[in-house]
C-alpha cells in the first residue's frame, strides 16, 4: 500500500516538473492524471505531502509548482553560542544556519531548510535558512526551577535549547527555587513569547545527593523503571534452572570454567573454557541464554528493544533488562548451574579458528575472576598464584592464545587505539573523591581478544547461510578527513598510503606502530582517531574498518546489549530447523528498524555516559582551582586550547588568555599560532597549567597558561594525601 502510495506521489511530481508544465490548480492537475472523484480526497492528500516534505510549493492563488531553490529535510543542531547545523541524510557535509535564520526551530527539530547563495568565510558549510519546522524534537527539558510571586520558569540544562520555558504560578506553587525538573513543553512560543510547559516530575532540589546525575539521565530520555507487565512477566520466570531444562543441549559442567570481569560487575554474561588437542587450542565462550527467559514480543523484549542498551554510570547501572535477570538466572555466578549459548572454536598455532560449532549448553562456572587478580597470576603475584593453583595452568594458556589472536589481528592490520578510560570514585553523598586513568592489563586484553574471535567466527558463519543477521559495522573513514590527516601528518616526514581513493585500515596501524614512543604519538593518535567513523549495526555484512575484518556482529553480551540478544533468536531458531521462509521474511522486515534503533540508543548511552564523567570531573576539579598541574594539549579550536591532565581531566585555555600575543587557529598544522612573535601551541605538547575555574551548569573546566618555572606541580601531592 504504501509503495502504492509512493508511485503515486512520483507521478505528480514527475509532471508538475516536467519542462512544458505551468502552474496549475488541484482541478486542473487532476484532470490532465484522470483522477476520479471516489480517488480524489486520497490525490489531494498526496499533494499536501509533497508540499508538506518540501517537494513541491503551492503559490497564493492556488496553484502548484515546482520549488525554484534546493529544498531539503534533515535533523536541526543548535550550537550553544547561537547558530545552528542541519544534517541531511546522505550529504556529506552539514548545512550552517546563522541564529536569524532559525525560524523559531530548537535543537533536534527536523525541519526543512532552503539553500542560501552565500557561503561561511571558511568555506566548509553551505549556508542555509530554515523554512519550515516539520516535527519538534526535544518534547520534554529538564531544567532549574526559578519563581517569582506570579509565574516561575525553568532554565534548561541543556544549554542548545536556549530559552527559559515559561511556567503558571499554579503549575509550580509547592516549589522553590532550585528544584530540578522535568518539564512537557506544551507550546514552543514565538518572537514574542517565550515556551511554555507543565511539570511532569519533579527530581529533587539541586543541592540534593545524586539528583545531578539525575537530572542527565532524565535529559536523555532514558527510562529507569519497569512497568507491571513487566513485573507481571518476572513472575513467570524461575528463579534457578532445573533439569527439564537440560535436555537437547550439550552438557559441559565438567569443564573448568571461569569468569573474568571488573570488581563490581554484577552482570556475569560471558565464561570461558580453555584445553589444548595437541598444537590447538580449544577455546569455548559460553554467553548467558538470555532468550530462553525474554521471548520475542513479550513486555520484557519490547522494553530492551526501547532501551537498546544497558547505561554504565559511575553511581549506578540503567540495565537494559531487570536486575532478577541480569543478575540473577541470566548472569553466570560461580557454583550455579546455567543455560549458554556457545561458540566452541579449534584455533590453531597461528590463531585461525579451523573449526567450530555453535551449541546450545549447560555450563557451571568454577570460579568468579577479577580482571585484577588473573593479572596479578600472570604478573608472577605468589599469593594469588597459591590461592587459584589449580587455574594457573589455564590462565597461562589464556594469555599464549590471546597473544596469538592479538598477532594475527595486527598482521592483517587492525587497529588498536589504547587511550586509557576514566575511573571515578565517588564518596557516600555523590561527590567526586578521585579521577585516574583505567589502564587495561593482560587479563582485560585476554576476554577482549576471545571475544572479538567468537563475534568474528559467529558472524561469518551466518553471513554464508545467507539468512537475516544483524551485523556490527564500521565504514571506511570519509575522503576529505583522510586528505585532512594526510596532509598534517606530511609535516612529520610521514605518508599514508592510500589505494584507488581508500585508505586501508592497515596504513593506519602500521602509522600507529611507527609512532609508538615518539614525542608526537599522542597527537598523531587522537587525530587519527578523529578521521575515522563511528561503527553502528546493520543488516548488510559490509566492513569492520577498525577491525580489518568483513565479518563482524555483537553477540557476546545479551544482558546489555539488544543486537546480542536479537542474533541468539536466528541462531536458535536455525540450530532447532525452525527458520521457516515467514521467518526469514519476518526478519527481514523487522531487523533494519532493530539496527536504526539500537544504533540510536547505543549511541544515546555514550553521550549520557560522557556527560555524567563531564559533570563529575568538573566537581572534581571546583575544589583545586589555584591548584598548578602539567598537561598536554589534547585538542585546538579557533576558541582555544584544550589541555588533558595526567587523571584524564581536560579543560580549556581561551584564545583571549594566551599570553603575549594576538593568537589565530591554523588548521593546516592543528595549532595556535601568535601573529606577531609566531609562537606555536601544538597538539601533544606539554604545558603547564593553573585550574582558572569551573561552569558546573556547562561543565566547563577553564585554565590558565602557568609560564613561571616557579609553580609547583601539585597534581600528586593534592590527590594522593
Amino acid at each position: 500500500m504504501k509503495n502504492q502510495r509512493d508511485e503515486r506521489k512520483k507521478k505528480i511530481k514527475a509532471l508538475i516538473y516536467d519542462k512544458h508544465y505551468r502552474p496549475m490548480k488541484q482541478k486542473e492537475i487532476g484532470y490532465l492524471m484522470q483522477v476520479t472523484p471516489e480517488d480524489r480526497p486520497e490525490f489531494v492528500k498526496l499533494l499536501e505531502e509533497l508540499v508538506e516534505e518540501g517537494s513541491i510549493e503551492v503559490t497564493k492563488r492556488g496553484k502548484y509548482k515546482p520549488i525554484e531553490k534546493e529544498v531539503l529535510k534533515g535533523v536541526f543542531t543548535c550550537t550553544k553560542n547561537g547558530y545552528g547545523f542541519v544534517t541531511v541524510e546522505g550529504k556529506e557535509e552539514d548545512y550552517y544556519i546563522n541564529e536569524k535564520n532559525m525560524n523559531g526551530a530548537f535543537h533536534e527539530d527536523t525541519v526543512l531548510i532552503e539553500t542560501i547563495d552565500t557561503q561561511r568565510k571558511s568555506g566548509h558549510h553551505t549556508e542555509a535558512k530554515i523554512i519550515k519546522i516539520l516535527e519538534r524534537g526535544l518534547k520534554t527539558i529538564v531544567g532549574t526551577l526559578e519563581k517569582n510571586q506570579n509565574f516561575g520558569f525553568v532554565v534548561p540544562d541543556n544549554q542548545r535549547f536556549d530559552s527559559d520555558i515559561f511556567l503558571s504560578k499554579e503549575e509550580c506553587k509547592n516549589l522553590t527555587s532550585g528544584f530540578k525538573v522535568l518539564v512537557e513543553i506544551t507550546d514552543y512560543g514565538d518572537e514574542r513569547h517565550s515556551p511554555e510547559g507543565k511539570i511532569i516530575e519533579v527530581l529533587g532540589h539541586r543541592d540534593d545527593p545524586r539528583v545531578d546525575i539525575l537530572s542527565i539521565v532524565k535529559a536523555y530520555n532514558i527510562p529507569t523503571e519497569f512497568n507491571e507487565l513487566i513485573e507481571k512477566q518476572l513472575k513467570t520466570i524461575p528463579v534457578e534452572i532445573d533439569g527439564d531444562d537440560y535436555p537437547g543441549r550439550k552438557d559441559l559442567r565438567d569443564l573448568p570454567t571461569v569468569t573474568i570481569d571488573g570488581e563490581d560487575a554484577k552482570d556475569l554474561d560471558d565464561a570461558i573454557t580453555l584445553s589444548k588437542k595437541g598444537s590447538h587450542y580449544l577455546l569455548g565462550v559460553h554467553i548467558a541464554d538470555v532468550s530462553e527467559y525474554v521471548t520475542e514480543g513479550s513486555p520484557l523484549d519490547q522494553e530492551a528493544l526501547k532501551r537498546g542498551t544497558s547505561v554504565y554510570l559511575v553511581d549506578r547501572v540503567i540495565p537494559m533488562l531487570p536486575h532478577q535477570l541480569s543478575n540473577g538466572i541470566c548472569s553466570l555466578n560461580a557454583g550455579c548451574d546455567r543455560l549458554a549459548l556457545s561458540c566452541l572454536m579449534e584455533i590453531d598455532e597461528e590463531g585461525k579458528v579451523v573449526d567450530h560449532e555453535i551449541a546450545e549448553t549447560v555450563i557451571r562456572v568454577n570460579e568468579r575472576m577479577t580482571y585484577t587478580s588473573v593479572a596479578a597470576i600472570l604478573e608472577g603475584n605468589l599469593n594469588e598464584r597459591k590461592r587459584y593453583e589449580n587455574l594457573v595452568s589455564m590462565f597461562e594458556l589464556m594469555k599464549e592464545l590471546s597473544d596469538i589472536l592479538r598477532e594475527r589481528r595486527h598482521a592483517r592490520g587492525s587497529i588498536d587505539f589504547d587511550f586509557p578510560e576514566s575511573k571515578i570514585i565517588l564518596d557516600k553523598k555523590g561527590h567526586t573523591v578521585d579521577v585516574f586513568p583505567q589502564v587495561r592489563n593482560a587479563a582485560t586484553k585476554i576476554i577482549e581478544d576471545f571475544m572479538l574471535c567468537a563475534n568474528e567466527t559467529v558472524a561469518e558463519e551466518f553471513y554464508w547461510r545467507e539468512i537475516p543477521f544483524l551485523y556490527r559495522t564500521h565504514d571506511i573513514p570519509d575522503g576529505e578527513k583522510v586528505d585532512k590527516l594526510q596532509a598534517f601528518l606530511q609535516n612529520f616526514g610521514i605518508y599514508l598510503k592510500i589505494n584507488r581513493e581508500e585508505l586501508h585500515p592497515m596504513e593506519v596501524q602500521k602509522l600507529l606502530t611507527k609512532i609508538e614512543g615518539t614525542p608526537e604519538e599522542p597527537l598523531i593518535s587522537r587525530l587519527t582517531l578523529r578521521s575515522m567513523k563511528q561503527a553502528k549495526y546493520t543488516v548488510q555484512c559490509s566492513l569492520h574498518f577498525g577491525l580489518s575484518t568483513r565479518y563482524y556482529c555483537h553477540f557476546t553480551s545479551p544482558i546489555r546489549r539488544y543486537p546480542d540478544l536479537q542474533i541468539h533468536r536466528i541462531i536458535k531458531e536455525n540450530l532447532h530447523g525452525t527458520f521457516t521462509p515467514e521467518r526469514f521474511a519476518h526478519y527481514e522486515r523487522i531487523l533494519p528498524k532493530v539496527a536504526e534503533q539500537t544504533s540510536k540508543t547505543e549511541r544515546r548511552a555514550d553521550e549520557t555516559e560522557r556527560e555524567v564523567e563531564k559533570l563529575k570531573k568538573a566537581e572534581y576539579m571546583k575544589r583545586r582551582i589555584g591548584e598548578v598541574h602539567r598537561g598536554i594539549i589534547s585538542s585546538i579550536t579557533s576558541w582555544g586550547v584544550y589541555v588533558e591532565l595526567p587523571n584524564t581531566v581536560e579543560g580549556m585555555i581561551h584564545v583571549s588568555k594566551l599570553p603575549g600575543d594576538f593568537y589565530y587557529y591554523d588548521e593546516a598544522t592543528y595549532s595556535m599560532v601568535g601573529e606577531r612573535t609566531g609562537r606555536q601551541f601544538k597538539l601533544g605538547e606539554q604545558v603547564k597549567i593553573r585550574v582558572a575555574g569551573v561552569d558546573m551548569l556547562l561543565k566547563n573546566i577553564d585554565f590558565d597558561l602557568e609560564e613561571d618555572d616557579d609553580g609547583e606541580d601539585q597534581w600528586n601531592k593534592a590527590d594522593r594525601q
